[in-house]
């Protein structure tokens, strides 16, 4: 595993998500942070790095939303009212782990034991001052050291 660390100002957030995607290999994404640290936010301007004209709210009541990019989908979970296993299975979570699709989800230690192994995550915490520090793990266990920060492959 490699972890990239950034500290960015909230005016630099679209730079640093545009960096950011070029470096997932992944298309689940987990987002840890306190309540409040700009998980959300992050995922907004990432979808803006994706070319979408969605903008993200976060889906603490309705548990996951979709948004639309170029060719493809993201499907935003926030799983902090998730109580149970059960209940993931119960609203679908099998049929969006097999989509294919981009993942992004918050709160993922909820239903960690059904987390595909391919995960990135993303730590973001806030600092003063419209500042976050952010920390992307990259998982290197199936890439070589000249691979491993190449453009994206979706």
């Amino acid at each position: 595993m490699k972890t990239i660390e950034l500290t960015y100002h909230l005016k630099d957030i679209d730079a640093i998500a545009a960096n950011v995607l070029e470096y997932l290999e992944s298309k689940t994404i987990l987002f840890n942070g306190a309540m409040g640290a700009g998980k959300t936010t992050f995922i907004n301007a990432l979808l803006r790095a994706m070319q979408s004209n969605d903008v993200a709210t976060s889906p603490t009541f309705s548990i996951v939303n979709e948004y639309t990019i170029p060719n493809d989908k993201v499907y935003h979970f926030d799983f902090y009212r998730v109580e149970s296993i059960d209940e993931a299975y119960n609203f679908g979570i099998e049929d969006y782990l097999n989509s294919n699709h981009w993942l992004f989800m918050e709160w993922p230690e909820r239903i960690e034991e059904l987390l595909p192994d391919d995960t990135q995550t993303i730590t973001i915490t806030n600092i003063q001052d419209n500042k976050r520090s952010l920390k992307l793990t990259i998982n290197t266990n199936h890439l070589t050291e000249n691979t491993a920060m190449t453009a994206p492959k979706f």
